[in-house]
């Protein structure tokens, strides 16, 4: 199973649509996705219909243990989705109050880790929303992954952001047996507006190196799949965005060839 984690410290810049869309697209190839939704506030959850307020059992559940993962638990939180390619492990509010409960607790940085661990032979992918700040939660995705997506709302509040993000995973990096690979992806993209010219300009000039070449446009569509629960690929398989999503998925694939040889 391959493991990437989709982040960022700034809200609004397309994290829970990105994986979803990259979700779907994997599993339009054939590939056994499971969704990590690590967001208190639930957005990936209540995208497949269910009420993070409402849920008896969560992604909190594992975080009950003092740092271990109980055998089988992984496995009976998950969801089905409109997808029967893709599960999710649902966030809910409780996820919240973890901040105030992991001062003193060892090991709370790796439970998602072990969790997937549990999951390995189940699923191809696993794909984390992560929340929009630097917390048990966040650590714990990129903790758990092999591959870091990082959305930036082609917009200049946002292009801080990133600064912000990147200096966290410099920091994750130092405790990590093998440095993260990360990809900047620009999202919300309008050409119509100076503001997106002049961002993704920024953006290209600032990380030659990590930004992808293309960005995923501003599409009414994406809207249109969050409100009828569907991928976006299995809601309008050719829209603009989609379209877009499939050459990051082209992209990230061949870095993922590339960390493999390397």
């Amino acid at each position: 199973m391959r493991v990437w984690a989709v982040a960022n410290q700034k809200g609004g810049v397309g994290k829970t649509t990105t994986s979803i869309a990259l979700a779907g697209l994997l599993a339009e190839a054939g590939k056994r996705v499971v969704v990590v939704d690590l967001d208190p506030h639930g957005s990936m959850t209540s995208y497949f219909g269910y009420d993070p307020d409402a849920l008896e059992h969560s992604g909190y559940d594992l975080f009950l243990h003092k740092g271990s993962v109980p055998d089988g638990l992984p496995g009976q939180l998950l969801l089905p989705t409109s997808n029967e390619a893709i599960s999710l492990l649902p966030s809910s509010t409780a996820l919240a109050t973890l901040e105030r409960q992991s001062p003193g607790q060892n090991g709370l940085g790796l439970v998602i880790a072990k969790s997937l661990a549990q999951l390995w032979k189940e699923f191809d992918y696993a794909i984390i929303d992560s929340p929009p700040l630097l917390g048990v939660l966040m650590v714990n995705a990129l903790a758990a992954s092999q591959q870091l997506v990082i959305p930036v709302q082609t917009e200049h509040l946002a292009v801080k952001g990133l600064e912000r993000m990147i200096s966290t995973l410099a920091m994750i990096n130092r405790s990590r047996k093998q440095t993260l690979a990360f990809s900047i992806v620009p999202t919300l993209f309008d050409r119509r507006t100076q503001a997106s010219l002049g961002t993704l300009r920024v953006l290209r000039d600032a990380y030659p190196e990590t930004i992808w070449q293309g960005y995923i446009p501003v599409d009414t569509r994406l809207r249109d799949a969050s409100r009828a629960g569907l991928a976006p690929s299995q809601f309008d398989g050719k829209s603009r965005a989609v379209l877009a999503y499939r050459a990051l998925l082209k992209h990230l694939l061949s870095q993922q060839l590339v960390a493999q040889v390397a």
